[in-house]
């Protein structure tokens, strides 16, 4: 752990400020709603990590060439801009420039807050000429007014008067930061922006600019208000990438200079120049007339609406407890006013990835959403729907029938140039069905199943159906795809996509039954719906019945062994050590692959399968993938290794807080920090909804006294409180609900709490893993430091 941090369940605080960690540390303040990101870089502008100003689905085109290009293969890329940075505030204390690395820092503290929705920084610092100032800012970006942040900007003298001039900034193509060998890594841009308009008047500046090859259009706005001593002189100017605001003043012992920088974004690929300025102008003339404290209170409902709906509290480790919480933040500002845009592997908070979408946004973070933060699960759904289009032209040029999804993509085409890892990957098409049927079911929109859900379901059966075939034998095959397990490729009938195909061709058929009508209208009927339930009865599962397991696909258990003996600790992660030839042919698992369809698809395997299938799992799986850990805590708690699901349960909630993967300078794994809600909440909470039916087999670990979690469901506030011998159901809204406790049916009345007793975990022996590979141990923390 970053020794800078410390431990509180309501905030992450860094004491002091670390240049080596000040990448890592700009991707863990972040903030975000799902259309606006802000990297948590200094206020001055320098030094930084990487800077980051990113808007949602806001992208360049980049070529994607190919040795030997092949057909279908896609010609060019898509990389998320660094867009015009707002955030810079300039300060020069007797001419000296406010700088951490020059003169000397004498306190710095920052800290998020996670339920104010807020970044505040404190820092006192002596100018080389021996001037001494303390300056606090505190940083928001609106989940109420979406196109809106805002900063307060404070400074004053510590021992004698000063002068002072502060240069409020916006700054289009800003120089970044140094790039990466990982091919993880983003892509480095130059220059991407070019400039379209730009103008200044009193303390407002707007700059226009446009991609160079996507076309897309955006503005930048910033206000002021300032307070200060009199005498004070303001001074604008604007140019094609700078815009700059300049105050000067002088201050006395006891006297502050108080800035609040009012910020407005926007951005279209069909609106005009002035459509977008115009909305940028709007955007920072309501900010202006909510005001600081206004903004600061809509923020502070919002979370706490949000936080009565989703807080999981835990008992017994408090690093966890802030841990969950920070992840739960998070996902949260990954999606909250996406609105119809797609919620990014890192969220709006670093480069990595590219900015790109995948499949972990509908495996792991919707889940979350759906039961925390509907609308915003419904929001990401519909943008998947406005897809299709693309989606289908996809499946065409492949030769297939409905909707092929990319693997990555910003906008919707397909962006991975490795087509084994990519396209191959059809499982994201029953990753979204999946989505939409855990959705629906969970919500009961009736609206959204007409408009979004049947379409996406209807199409992604049509994939199965064409993409499958009946072999001589009348079983249904999926030959030739790429599982999750990413160190496997081109497979055949991969255990995960045949198992959610089989629900999505259900799901489909489920749907156009209900709704016959809409269905007509995609073209289908009830003829249909037969042949995918037909698809879908017929599947093949494979079993490797010498070893008593699934294989993750036919043959994969015949596969050679990697020599995990032989493979040194600094040879991981295995892709950037060894080629995926001899990957591909060992039994070797990045991540969880069968043991994640033992949680999605735990229906379709008894409890002894499930025990034998992680065994044989846990001891292949490097979790070389920041989406492995929290699958393995399900499963091995509902298996009954709840000490080992614990330890895993604090690597997926700590990854970025703890930076396990050396990588969160460029952003927070945001599928992973959702995966620490889905451990505590389907791991030690046992909850499962499969066919929408929801149940609880809760155990907690030793390490453990209490967890508490909240959900919602069908128009219910569900709560959820355990300890090791017994769970209460209390619903804090809503009727009465039917649910499962360990397999017996109950109802929760709605004026009582029910309370069930836990029966004891089955013991096993204990699993191992691939040498050097087991996680951490964990020891409970209920310190704070």
């Amino acid at each position: 752990m970053h020794p800078a941090f410390t431990v509180e369940p309501w905030s992450v605080r860094e004491t002091y400020l670390d240049l080596d960690m000040l990448a890592a540390c700009e991707s863990v303040f972040a903030l975000s709603n799902g259309h606006i990101g802000l990297r948590a870089n200094l206020d001055e502008g320098e030094p930084f990590g990487l800077p980051g100003t990113y808007l949602n689905s806001f992208y360049e085109f980049r070529p994607l060439p190919h040795a030997e290009a092949g057909y279908g293969d896609p010609e060019s890329s898509q990389t998320i801009v660094n867009v015009t940075n707002g955030k810079i505030i300039r300060l020069l204390v007797d001419d000296e420039p406010f700088d951490v690395r020059y003169g000397k820092l004498l306190a710095h503290e920052r800290e998020l807050d996670l339920r104010a929705g807020v970044l505040r920084r404190c820092a006192e610092w002596r100018s080389p000429a021996g001037a001494s100032v303390r300056v606090k800012s505190t940083r928001l970006v609106s989940l109420v007014q979406r196109s809106a942040a805002a900063i307060l900007y404070e400074v004053e003298p510590l021992d004698g008067p000063v002068r002072l001039v502060i240069q409020s900034e916006l700054v289009a193509n800003e120089a970044g930061g140094p790039t990466q060998e990982d091919p993880r890594a983003a892509a480095a841009m130059q220059a991407p922006l070019q400039s379209e308009d730009f103008c200044e008047r009193d303390a407002r500046v707007i700059l226009a600019h446009s991609t160079r090859r996507s076309g897309l259009l955006m503005a930048a706005g910033m206000d002021h208000v300032v307070e200060g001593p009199d005498g004070m002189e303001t001074v604008s100017e604007s140019g094609p990438d700078v815009g700059r605001v300049t105050i000067a003043t002088e201050l006395a012992p006891g006297e502050r200079l108080r800035v609040i920088k009012f910020l407005a974004y926007g951005w279209s690929s069909q609106r005009s120049l002035p459509a977008v300025r115009d909305q940028v102008v709007a955007a920072l003339t309501q900010a202006r007339h909510t005001g600081w404290q206004g903004l600061l209170d809509d923020q502070r409902a919002y979370l706490d609406e949000f936080w009565n709906c989703a807080d999981v509290e835990l008992e017994g480790d408090t690093e966890l407890q802030q841990a969950i919480r920070f992840a739960l933040f998070h996902t949260l500002q990954a999606g909250a006013r996406a609105e119809q845009r797609a919620i990014a592997a890192k969220g709006l908070t670093g480069p990595g990835y590219d900015g790109h979408t995948f499949w972990d946004t509908e495996r792991f973070v919707l889940p979350v959403l759906t039961y925390t933060a509907p609308k915003a699960a419904a929001d990401a759904l519909r943008w998947r729907h406005a897809t299709l289009d693309l989606a289908r032209e996809r499946a065409a040029q492949l030769g297939l029938r409905g909707a092929a999804f990319p693997w990555r993509t910003i906008r919707g085409q397909e962006s991975s140039g490795y087509w084994p890892a990519g396209t191959a990957a059809f499982h994201v098409a029953a990753d979204i069905a999946d989505a939409v049927a855990r959705y629906q079911a969970a919500v009961e929109d009736e609206e959204f199943e007409c408009e979004v859900g049947i379409e996406l379901l209807v199409e992604t059966a049509r994939l199965w159906r064409s993409l499958g075939h009946h072999d001589e034998g009348g079983r249904f095959r999926i030959d030739g795809v790429t599982g999750p397990d990413e160190y496997s490729a081109i497979a055949d009938n991969n255990v995960y996509t045949n198992l959610t195909a089989q629900k999505n061709l259900r799901a489909a058929a489920d749907a156009v039954a209900r709704h016959p009508r809409h269905a007509g209208a995609l073209g289908d009927d009830l003829e249909d719906a037969a042949s995918w339930r037909s698809a879908a009865h017929d599947i093949v599962i494979p079993r490797d019945e010498a070893l008593g397991v699934h294989p993750q696909s036919e043959g994969f258990t015949s596969h050679q062994r990697w020599d995990f003996d032989r493979t040194k600790p600094d040879q991981y992660p295995l892709l950037l050590h060894f080629p995926y030839f001899d990957l591909y042919r060992k039994q070797v698992v990045k991540q969880a692959d069968l043991v994640l369809a033992l949680h999605w698809r735990g229906d379709a395997f008894s409890d002894e399968e499930k025990a034998r299938d992680f065994a044989y799992y846990e001891s292949l799986t490097v979790r070389d993938s920041s989406l492995s850990a929290c699958t393995q805590a399900v499963i091995a708690a509902e298996v009954g290794h709840l000490d080992l699901a614990y330890d895993y349960f604090g690597e997926a909630a700590r990854l970025d807080l703890d930076d396990l993967e050396h990588n969160t300078r460029d952003g927070v794994h945001i599928a992973s920090l959702a995966g620490a809600w889905l451990a505590a909440v389907a791991g030690f909470g046992g909850m499962r909804d499969h066919d929408g039916n929801l149940t609880f087999s809760p155990r907690l670990p030793a390490r453990l006294e209490r967890l508490t979690f909240r959900i919602l469901f069908r128009g219910r506030r569900l709560k959820v409180a355990l300890d090791r011998d017994e769970a209460t159901y209390t619903l804090l809204d809503g009727p009465p609900l039917l649910i499962t406790h360990h397999g017996d049916p109950v109802e929760i009345p709605a004026d009582a709490a029910l309370t069930k007793p836990i029966p004891a975990a089955p013991v096993r022996a204990a699993p191992t893993q691939p040498t050097g590979r087991k996680p951490a141990r964990r020891k409970s923390y209920s310190a704070t430091r």
